[in-house]
Formats: structure tokens, C-alpha cells, sequence
């Protein structure tokens, strides 16, 4: 099967985020330009109507949106609510069609029971539960080592001087393509074992496939591309490890894992560690600009840079509608009755607001005592990479900020384009200066 190529099994969803993106109401993912770091006015104006509310998708599907944070939490812990997206349908992936379908079986009392299949193969960990879930992200976890960490911590360190070497060179740029976006890159390619004379490629592959200018045509050419590479590096890595991930999953799985499924897990890997942080690092720099008291305050004392990774992702939340689960029986949340079947929506910016856990919970505050937040989600399918996250990020506003004291917008900041056509929110780009 090609990347391209879809099966009544395949969890990975058909539409681009692009497409995703559209099915949700627009005053719910758009930010306003006047104030691009607070969740969108369409969440904002729904406070007070309840921690759980139906919403009406595009394609004719009711959802349940959920705003407050202990609801959060219980859906994203409690094994009622599911992710596996191959034996349960996710509204937010189906055809109207299929909306009529479920809507006629619960019209009859009879909602659509699971799809029959006896085990997974695939390695869309992701989109699993438990115990096949377990497995895979056991493995994974096994990988992610205190020591692989901190001597990743201090590559990354090197790598961010260099790019910002090159962009003082240059006298001016634009951060993102500059900087926010090959920190993550350059860092999933260490972690995964990509030689030093491939990483151009990939970087270019990755680039494409996770940009919302690149044309369809454009991102399944990348998209092929970047199978076949990860087909041929799993492959390298069987004939010849080296201390990196993939190796160590190849060779450290018992039961071996077959080269479809760790295929799928580095790719999981790459979009999930990719465009989030790099969104991150780009927004996080803008929304401290804005912000002169407490970027002051960060200069001030360099200690409260972990505080400070901790705020940003709460205030920032940049993972909007995007994460779902879906209703194996019928439950009561927050004192509404979520039928079984029906998809659940997680509204993160909101739920890292809820004025119920945090005192002024609209203001960034890089103070701030550090408390759970949902940034990186929780329970069993909790970012697994939040750790390298939290390295990237830390090096990345630390050597962005110590080596360019007087960094600053080079437009108005109403003139910095908003990834408001994504699931996943950030800056399209950053043109800044010094001197």
C-alpha cells in the first residue's frame, strides 16, 4: 500500500487538515488579527453555556464539544471514550452519507456497533486502545531516554546557533522557514536516524506535506516521497543499526514489529513532533514580543524559562478542535447525556482557560505557578514526545532570545499572517529584525 492508498482499515484520515479544518464551524477556529493568542471569539462568546455542548458540523453531524478541563480530563482517561478510528466511526472523518446512516440506526435505538476486526496491524498508535495501544507506546516510551534527551538538548543547542548565525548574517528574516521550523525538523531526524546528507530532502518533504500553500498534487508527490524514504530507512536500519529510535524499534521489539507498522509510527513521529512544536516556538516568540513585561521578566531571570514553556502552552493552546474521541456507550458528562457513537471534541484553548483552575486565566503570565494543562493531553495517549518538546522549546527561546537581545517585528503586527486555515494554530510566518 502506497501513502496514497486508503483501506477499510486505514485509520489515517482521507482529507488534508485543510479539508478537516473546513467541517468545523468557522467562528470556532478562527482567531481575530487584534488578538491572535486568545481562543477564538465564537469558544469565548459559548462561556457560561455549559461545559459540554452539542455543535453541527459541515457535513450535517451533531458533536459534543467540550470546554471545561476536569470534563476534558475525563474523557481523555476514561475507557469509554475511544480513539481507534478503524472500529468506530469519528464524525469529524465521515461523508454526509454516513452522517444519514448513524443518524437513521440512533433514530431507531440502534446505534452502529463497532467494526468486526480481530486485531490491528497498522502502527497508527494514535488511533488505538488499549491493549494494542499499550504495546506500540510502550515501545516508544522505551525510546525516549533521560540520556537520549540530554544529549539531544545539547545538539539542538548548537543547531539553533547556527541558524541564528545565519539569520544575523542575513541582517533580517522570517522566523518561521528560518527557525521555528527546523528545529523540530532537524531534531526528528536525529531521533530517528536520518543521515546527515538526506536531511535536506526530508526537511523539503516534510515542509510541503505540512504546509497549508502546498497544492494537493504537490503534497502527495512529498507525501510518496517521504513513505518511500521512511520504507528505505526502516530498511537501512535492519541491515545496519545505529544508536538512534528507529533502530532500537526494530531491533528491541519482541514480537518484531513488520516494516508497515514502523513505517507508520515514524510518520505518526514526524507529524506529531513536527508542526506542533514548530508552530510553538513561532507563535511563543510573537506572543512574547507582544508582550514586553513578561519577555522582561524571562530576560530578568532566565530561571523561569520552564515556568515560562509551561504558560505558553497553556495560554497558546495551539491544538484547537483537533482532538477527538468517540462514545462506546452512553454517558453522562457534566449533566449532559452524550449518546453512545457520537464523537466528543476536545476545545483545548477553552479548557486551558477554565476559570475554575487558574486565577485570570486569560492573562499570560510567565509567573505563574505551574499546574496540569491539557496542551499535551492526558491519560493513556498523552503526548509522548512532550518531553523533547520541552527541550526544543527551551533551547529554542533561549538561544533566540540571549543571542538577539534586541529582537523585534520587522511588519505590524496586524500584518502577521495567522494559520487560521489549520486545525493546528500558528503564524504563517514572522518577519523580524535587529539593530
Amino acid at each position: 500500500m502506497t501513502s496514497g492508498e486508503q483501506t477499510s482499515t486505514d485509520p489515517r484520515p482521507a482529507e488534508s487538515p485543510t479539508q478537516l479544518r473546513r467541517l468545523m464551524p468557522v467562528e470556532l477556529l478562527e482567531r481575530s488579527a487584534d488578538r491572535p493568542f486568545d481562543p477564538p471569539p465564537g469558544l469565548a462568546e459559548r462561556r457560561g453555556q455549559g461545559t459540554v455542548q452539542p455543535i453541527e458540523l459541515h457535513n450535517g453531524a451533531r458533536v459534543w464539544m467540550v470546554t471545561g478541563f476536569d470534563e476534558a480530563r475525563t474523557v481523555l482517561a476514561d475507557g469509554r471514550f475511544s480513539s481507534d478510528r478503524v472500529r468506530y466511526k469519528d464524525a469529524t472523518q465521515m461523508q454526509p452519507h454516513e452522517v444519514a446512516e448513524m443518524a437513521a440506526a440512533a433514530e431507531r435505538g440502534e446505534p452502529l456497533p463497532p467494526a468486526p476486526i480481530a486485531e490491528r496491524t497498522d502502527g497508527m498508535f494514535i488511533f488505538m486502545d488499549p491493549p494494542e495501544h499499550t504495546r506500540l507506546r510502550r515501545l516508544l516510551t522505551g525510546q525516549f531516554t533521560v540520556r537520549r534527551m540530554r544529549a539531544l538538548e545539547s545538539w539542538l543547542t548548537d543547531v539553533a546557533a547556527e541558524h541564528i548565525e545565519a539569520m544575523r548574517t542575513a541582517g533580517r528574516a522570517d522566523l518561521v522557514p528560518s527557525y521555528a521550523l527546523p528545529i523540530p525538523s532537524l531534531a526528528i531526524c536525529e531521533l530517528l536516524g536520518v543521515d546527515y546528507g538526506d536531511r535536506a530532502t526530508f526537511q523539503k518533504n516534510t515542509t510541503i506535506m505540512l504546509s497549508s500553500s502546498s497544492g494537493d498534487d504537490e503534497r502527495a508527490r512529498a507525501g510518496g516521497e517521504l513513505h518511500l524514504f521512511i520504507a528505505g530507512l526502516v530498511a537501512a536500519k535492519r541491515a545496519e543499526p545505529t544508536d538512534d529510535l528507529l533502530s532500537g524499534l526494530v531491533h528491541e521489539a519482541d514480537p518484531p514489529l513488520t516494516d508497515a507498522q514502523l513505517i507508520d509510527v515514524a510518520l505518526v513521529l514526524l507529524g506529531a513532533g513536527h508542526e506542533t512544536t514548530a508552530n510553538m516556538l513561532a507563535l511563543g516568540a510573537y506572543a512574547l514580543l507582544q508582550n514586553p513585561d513578561q519577555l522582561a521578566a524571562l530576560r530578568a531571570d532566565p530561571e523561569l524559562i520552564d515556568r515560562a514553556i509551561e504558560e505558553l502552552l497553556r495560554d497558546l493552546s495551539i491544538i484547537q478542535l483537533g482532538v477527538t474521541r468517540i462514545a462506546t456507550e452512553t454517558v453522562t458528562l457534566g449533566g449532559v447525556e452524550i449518546p453512545a457513537g457520537a464523537t466528543v471534541v476536545i476545545a483545548t484553548p477553552e479548557a486551558n482557560r477554565d476559570p475554575r483552575h487558574w486565577t485570570d486565566p486569560d492573562r499570560l503570565d510567565l509567573t505563574r505557578e505551574r499546574t496540569p494543562h491539557l496542551a499535551f493531553g492526558h491519560g493513556v495517549h498523552q503526548c509522548l514526545g512532550q518531553q523533547l518538546a520541552r527541550v526544543e522549546m527551551r533551547v529554542g527561546f533561549r538561544e533566540l532570545f540571549t543571542r538577539i537581545p534586541d529582537l523585534r517585528l520587522a511588519v505590524p503586527a496586524g500584518d502577521v499572517p495567522l494559520r487560521n486555515d489549520m486545525l493546528i494554530f500558528g503564524v504563517h510566518s514572522l518577519p523580524v529584525t535587529w539593530g
